[in-house]
């Protein structure tokens, strides 16, 4: 009796703890114990019941038992509740993190979607002339706003950039970006004239006129050696300051040469320069790279305004962040007042819409497979991530229609969202921006055999070669402005004898083409630089690579070398001769 109240008595050592459970195992009677020992083990059994009955009366457990139990079942609640708590924050985490990075580009997007419907109401309310201009402004004020930066953003970033590139990568670089624009643009005028023939938009369109859809002619009065000479007169220009504002353009004057055989004063057409609105961005490009390499060839005297030029582009780079965060809301508006300044779409369409099809096709072809192949090719990496960054310039430029004015947010996003190396995107985005037009060049083509096609002329190979050359050489000209390769369609038709009068057939419908023309444009200048980045990274681990060979060559050198203490140069290299007494392990010590 008295053995197995002890043995009841000298429960887990964690019962002498606690004085409660202590007295009763030495006061209680030896049932009770029983019981109590019982109900102890069923409770680490069971591990949730909190009372015990002894004598028919509902107890408490033991406190120690309850506390054990605790112990052990808490700790794992606990951690379920951290875990979900975790994977609560960690969601809101990603979630707001995404917002926040992504925060532009949804706005964008959100902006056009918003400006298509709020275009589609208020075309109902059939506004006057003066009202859609009054419902246009804030789109307009987003094209200047845009259109302002172009010029310090073009000048300062170029002179930066080619100032702080070393001469020989700079010579390099540039001679890589130049193939691979003419490269591109080659092969856009070559799926444009190819897809021209395929679908052959002016078969059967012959009675498509000016009259019946109420369009305004196009008059181009311009030689096509005229046109190509004035391209090489606007890469020098006479004056900078009128470079800023003004271009070069031939223009025509009758001149009286003498009288023929009946009298009559006889006439000759003869060139004359003039000058037409818009910024002179080719002259104004090549200066700015030719002032930045004469920077760097003057080394530290020229130190001073690189310094100012970096600093002028980064306050222009700031200014640009403060505008984009304008853009959803001009987009919305220049979407918007597009649809409402639309009179009749669905006779354009019907009418046009094979062109309008071939266009935007090819564009979808060179964009979508073209372009990423060759970026594939070169960098091994996928080129749809590369462009998921850049969303929001292409919305830019989707509503826009202007690489100039979608310059500034190309060389944000490239620059933050890609991680492409500034002087790399400064230098070649604005060359990109004003000399590769690979979306211009494929509607050129398609519009030069859709007018073949509706004058009923069969073009042979060499019409053909030459439309794909000079679409090639005259979107280098073309100006990053809306509407502007219309004008250079005219030297292709020039080149190869058609008619410029159905020009306003592409005039009607460019509003729709030049979207997707202007995206074309952007996204091969991002990948272009995409590619560039990549080579030259490759350059600079090769050279490290050289270095660091050069240096272990080096070491090894002057590790042979040494035979004295005085010669502590490890470029120094002195014959002497060992001592035959002096044992040759000396040297292998030293």
């Amino acid at each position: 009796m008295r053995m197995r109240h002890w043995l009841c008595a000298a429960s887990p050592p964690l019962h002498w703890l606690t004085a409660p459970p202590l007295r009763s195992a030495f006061t209680a009677d030896h049932s009770v114990c029983e019981h109590s020992t019982h109900a102890a083990w069923s409770r680490s059994e069971k591990k949730m019941e909190k009372k015990s009955e002894i004598n028919g009366h509902a107890m408490p457990s033991s406190a120690s038992t309850a506390r054990m139990l605790e112990n052990s079942e808490e700790p794992v609640e606990e951690d379920q509740q951290q875990e979900e708590k975790k994977k609560k924050r960690g969601f809101k985490e990603r979630l707001t993190r995404f917002l926040s990075r992504n925060l532009l580009v949804i706005l964008t997007v959100s902006g056009v979607l918003v400006g298509v419907g709020l275009g589609m109401l208020v075309r109902g309310m059939n506004l006057s002339k003066a009202q859609m201009s009054h419902f246009a402004f804030p789109g307009e004020m987003l094209l200047r706003m845009l259109k302002m930066i172009i010029l310090p953003l073009v000048v300062c970033s170029l002179v930066s950039g080619a100032a702080s590139l070393d001469t020989r990568s700079l010579g390099k670089l540039g001679g890589i970006a130049v193939a691979y624009f003419l490269v591109t643009t080659l092969i856009a005028s070559g799926i444009g004239v190819a897809l021209a023939f395929i679908i052959k938009p002016g078969v059967g369109a012959g009675a498509l006129n000016t009259n019946s859809l109420g369009l305004e002619s196009v008059s181009s009065n311009k030689e096509t050696t005229d046109s190509f000479l004035d391209l090489a007169r606007n890469l020098f220009p006479s004056n900078l300051v009128a470079a800023a504002f003004r271009s070069y353009a031939t223009d025509y004057k009758m001149v009286a040469v003498g009288n023929d055989t009946n009298g009559t004063t006889l006439y000759q057409k003869v060139p004359i320069g003039a000058e037409a609105d818009g910024m002179n961005i080719l002259g104004l490009v090549l200066f700015a790279m030719m002032f930045g390499v004469a920077l760097r060839i003057l080394g530290e005297e020229g130190e001073e305004l690189i310094r100012f030029f970096n600093a002028f582009n980064e306050a222009t780079m700031v200014l640009v962040s403060w505008i984009m965060w304008y853009i959803p809301f001009g987009i919305m508006f220049l979407v918007g007042s597009k649809i409402v300044e639309m009179e009749d779409v669905v006779l354009l369409v019907t009418s046009l819409g094979k062109y309008i099809f071939a266009s935007i096709l090819g564009h979808i072809i060179h964009g979508g497979i073209v372009l990423p192949l060759i970026y594939f090719a070169f960098t091994r990496k996928n080129p749809f991530s590369f462009l998921s960054g850049l969303i929001t310039p292409f919305t830019t430029a989707f509503a826009t229609c202007s690489s100039s004015a979608t310059l500034p947010s190309m060389i944000k996003c490239v620059e933050e969202n890609n991680g492409v190396d500034k002087r790399i995107s400064r230098f070649i985005l604005p060359i990109g921006a004003t000399v590769n037009m690979d979306g211009a060049a494929i509607f050129q083509c398609i519009a030069a055999v859709f007018i073949a096609q509706l004058n009923n002329t069969e073009l042979n190979a060499g019409q053909i070669f030459t439309i794909l050359v000079t679409a090639t050489a005259s979107s280098v000209g073309a100006a990053g402005i809306p509407a502007g390769g219309i004008i250079t369609i005219a030297i292709i038709l020039e080149a190869i004898g058609l008619p410029t009068n159905d020009l306003s057939l592409m005039l009607a419908v460019d509003w729709i083409v030049d979207r997707t023309t202007t995206v074309v444009n952007v996204e091969g200048d991002a990948l272009g630089a995409g590619i560039l980045h990549h080579i030259n990274q490759l350059e600079m681990k090769k050279h490290q690579q050289e270095v660091a060979e050069e240096l272990e060559e080096v070491k090894v050198e002057s590790v042979a070398n040494v035979q004295a203490e005085e010669e502590t140069s490890p470029l120094v290299t002195r014959q002497t001769k060992v001592p035959e007494g002096m044992p040759e392990a000396i040297e292998s010590v030293l």
